[in-house]
């Protein structure tokens, strides 16, 4: 696909990411980013805005950070005697919530409307924001010092979840030599970054999105393995239909990247760790022994009979 093309000027491998942004692109859906500071999840998403010509704005999220900071406020305009609103940073295609956990829940919470209802309401008033429009949010998932961990039910709202992990050897050296040669991370222009793709592009991808079919063997596929995660011993909290509803759209957005107009199952179990991962909550003596949520999802997926 070109935009990954594009985004690979300056990003290298983080594919999972890309492919992740896209796909939330498409389903009308936001990001959850995480990973160590230095891998590159501030660069990776605004090397997507610049290769789909669409508007970024980044919020550095801190403690003292208030709602108002990111949704707008109402401002006192003395030549007309008269409040006036004054848009804020999530008026935007592309917003990107860099350490979303480093605000206290209030803040937080002030995203949820953005999100959910793609609209702000201050004073009574509810303004729409521009189509399309993604929350990207990033998180470093090692320093817990200062931080606000996200509740479940914030969780839920961001339709993936993905890991950007420290590169393989090769794409670090091959990182490194871009640096030795002069590429700078904030000029993007200058690394022959271009957009490919408009909004219009996207909401055209979107609409034909929702027309990829699904059988029923596969929908029902989907709802057993959420029903299966609701019966592990090892989770305190399984998926919940929203849960089932997100997998289905991620795995239709996914097939249609792939040139298909159907959805397979491999295409379910190709998504369902970025898509149902972050909705599970372990009990806390499977957190004592060490269990990983990814291996439990895993055993969850594997106990469902996969259609023919």
């Amino acid at each position: 696909m070109a935009v990954r093309a594009e985004v690979g000027k300056a990003v290298v491998g983080q594919d999972a990411a890309v492919a992740g942004i896209l796909i939330a692109l498409l389903c009308r859906g936001h990001i959850l980013l995480e990973g160590v500071p230095g891998v590159a999840k501030t660069l990776l998403v605004r090397s997507v805005a610049a290769a789909l010509d669409v508007q970024t704005k980044r919020v550095q999220f801190t403690p003292d950070l208030m709602p108002g900071d990111v949704t707008g406020s109402l401002v006192y305009d003395s030549s007309t005697s008269e409040f006036s609103f004054r848009e804020g940073p999530v008026f935007t295609n592309l917003l990107l919530a860099d350490e979303i956990n480093r605000t206290p829940p209030k803040t937080q919470a002030s995203l949820l409307e953005a999100m959910e209802e793609r609209q702000v309401s201050v004073d009574g008033t509810s303004r729409q924001l521009p189509r399309p429009f993604l929350v990207a949010a990033t998180q470093n998932p090692v320093e817990y010092e200062g931080t606000y961990p996200l509740p479940e039910a914030q969780l839920d709202r961001f339709l993936l979840k993905a890991t950007m992990p420290l590169p393989p050897r090769e794409d670090e050296i091959a990182v490194v030599t871009r640096h030795a040669a002069g590429f700078d991370p904030r000029d993007l222009a200058a690394a022959g970054l271009r957009a490919v793709a408009s909004a219009a592009d996207i909401e055209a991808g979107a609409e034909q999105v929702r027309h990829v079919q699904i059988s029923p063997e596969v929908t029902a596929y989907i709802v057993d393995i959420a029903r299966a995660t609701r019966s592990s011993p090892s989770l305190a909290l399984g998926v919940s239909p929203r849960g089932a509803t997100a997998l289905l759209a991620t795995s239709r957005a996914w097939a249609w990247l792939n040139g298909r107009s159907f959805v397979t199952p491999d295409d379910v179990k190709s998504l369902a760790q970025a898509t149902l991962a972050h909705r599970l909550s372990l009990r806390p003596e499977a957190e004592l022994e060490g269990v990983a949520v990814s291996s439990v999802l895993d055993a969850a997926i594997g106990s469902v009979p996969v259609p023919r």
